[in-house]
C-alpha cells in the first residue's frame, strides 16, 4: 500500500481517492502517509477501501466519499463502434452532467432514437473514461453491451480506456463485462 502526498485532479480541480487490487493499494490525497498506516495497519490489505477508513479520510480531507467502484479497462478496439451513434453536444442528462462535473474534454454520443448514450472524457489522473447509460424502455435488449463494445472505437488511438461501474449497478457491470470489459481495481474517489 502507498500513499501520495497529492492526488492527480482533473481539469486541475482536486479529489482524494482511494485505489486498490489485489494485494495493493493507493490512497491518493493530502494527507501524511504515517497516518494512513496507522490507520490501516489492523488490515492493510482490506481496510484502505473499507468504510472506518474512508469516513476518516474524508473527515481528514474535507469531502465527501464516493461509492466503491470497479475500475475496468476496455479491450482492443473494434474496426467501427458497431452501433448507429450521433455525436451529440453535451446537454442537460443526468450522466452528461455527471461527466462535465468530473471530467474535461466531454464528447457525447447517443443512439438515433436517444434510447442509448455513450460520453468520453479525461477523468482522473487524465485518463480516458467511459459511461453509458440505457433508457429504461430500451433495457434488457443488450445496448447497454452494444454501447460498452462501441465506446473503444471512439477513444484516440492508443489510449486505454477505463469505465467506473458501481458493483450495484449489476446490469451495468454486466453489460460491460459481455463486452470484454475487463476489472482491474476498484476506487473511492472524494468530492465536494
Amino acid at each position: 500500500m502507498r500513499a501520495s502526498p497529492r492526488c492527480p485532479r482533473p481539469s486541475g480541480r482536486g479529489h482524494s481517492s482511494s485505489v486498490g487490487g489485489t494485494a495493493w493499494h493507493v490512497v491518493a490525497a493530502d494527507v501524511d502517509p504515517s497516518w494512513v498506516a496507522v490507520q490501516v495497519a489492523h488490515d492493510p490489505l482490506a481496510a484502505p477501501l473499507g468504510a472506518r477508513f474512508l469516513a476518516a479520510l474524508a473527515d481528514r480531507v474535507g469531502a465527501e466519499p464516493g461509492v466503491v467502484d470497479a475500475v475496468l479497462a476496455a479491450p482492443p478496439p473494434p474496426a467501427g463502434p458497431g452501433v448507429d451513434l450521433v455525436e451529440a453536444t453535451p446537454a442537460q442528462h443526468p450522466r452528461v452532467r455527471r461527466a462535465l462535473a468530473h471530467r474535461t474534454g466531454v464528447r457525447v454520443w447517443t443512439t438515433p432514437d436517444g434510447a442509448g448514450l455513450l460520453v468520453l472524457g479525461r477523468g482522473v489522473a487524465g485518463r480516458w473514461e467511459a459511461a453509458v447509460e440505457v433508457a429504461p424502455q430500451a433495457r434488457g435488449r443488450g445496448l447497454g453491451t452494444a454501447l460498452a463494445a462501441a465506446a473503444p472505437a471512439l477513444q484516440p488511438a492508443g489510449e486505454p480506456l477505463w469505465a467506473q461501474v458501481a458493483p450495484a449497478n449489476t446490469a451495468s457491470l454486466r453489460a460491460f463485462l459481455s463486452a470484454g470489459w475487463r476489472p482491474v481495481c476498484a476506487e473511492v474517489l472524494f468530492g465536494p
